[in-house]
């Protein structure tokens, strides 16, 4: 496994092939350049790129999701136009099937469907409103507790739509916001936010077949409470968790 230094840590590439690359984004690492000026996912796979494949000047690298800058865990790139165009469907079809696990406070009993309407202005944070108020979208998510534990609940959260910051918002309106969310929540300083992108499935933009990128998150933090559970998380492709 090809592993690439960055000040946030290593990124870990998990699979390559000339159409895409799977890699996992370390918590606080940009997705893409941003106004902070710091590095960033995609220039340094990029840069990888260009060095593993000895191709002169700046190497092709597609952007087809994001992944918010604390939020760390499984990404996808694409290697060309071509791969570009056919992820982004994918993903905008939301039949790109990505997966999160969350520490949330408070306990969550049984499986839950959360469904309503956000809107977000720029720069604030994301609201739960009622349907039909002007500028909301449409988000829904279904969260399964796998254990609960010192008045915590790690969760695996399943998106059926795409918005910005909706696992947050959409918990913390519920009254179960996610461990060391400090927009949110009730986060404090040197707390990482336990949300992790931690399995991401899609169709292989030039093969006839499935593709399952999966990395459970580092056992730190409020992760730490579920260590036996996230062990239990490598799965192999056509395995699914038990409900």
């Amino acid at each position: 496994m090809t592993e690439i230094p960055s000040r946030y840590g290593k990124i870990s590439v998990l699979y390559e092939d000339n159409q895409i690359i799977g890699a996992v984004k370390p918590c606080n690492l940009p997705s893409q350049g941003d106004l902070s000026g710091d590095e960033d996912m995609l220039s340094l796979l990029k840069a990888y790129i260009a060095w593993a494949y000895h191709k002169p000047g700046a190497a092709y690298l597609g952007l087809v999701h994001r992944l918010d800058r604390p939020v760390g865990g499984v990404m996808v790139f694409a290697r060309t136009s071509k791969a570009a165009s056919r992820l982004s469907a994918q993903f905008a079809a939301h039949t790109a099937k990505k997966t999160y696990l969350a520490v949330l406070e408070g306990e969550m009993k049984q499986k839950t469907r959360l469904e309503g309407w956000l809107t977000q202005k720029q720069g604030q944070n994301a609201r739960v409103v009622p349907e039909g108020t002007l500028g909301s979208k449409r988000a829904a998510l279904t969260s399964t507790p796998l254990a609960c534990r010192d008045g915590l609940t790690l969760v695996q959260v399943e998106l059926e739509t795409g918005r910005k910051h909706q696992i947050r918002a959409q918990h913390a309106a519920v009254g179960l916001p996610l461990w060391g969310d400090n927009r949110y929540g009730h986060g404090r300083p040197g707390q990482q936010i336990a949300l992790w992108a931690w399995k991401l499935e899609l169709d292989h933009p030039t093969r006839n077949e499935r593709v399952m990128i999966c990395c459970p998150p580092p056992i730190a933090g409020a992760w730490a409470k579920f260590e036996n559970e996230i062990n239990s998380l490598k799965l192999q492709p056509g395995e699914d968790l038990p409900q």
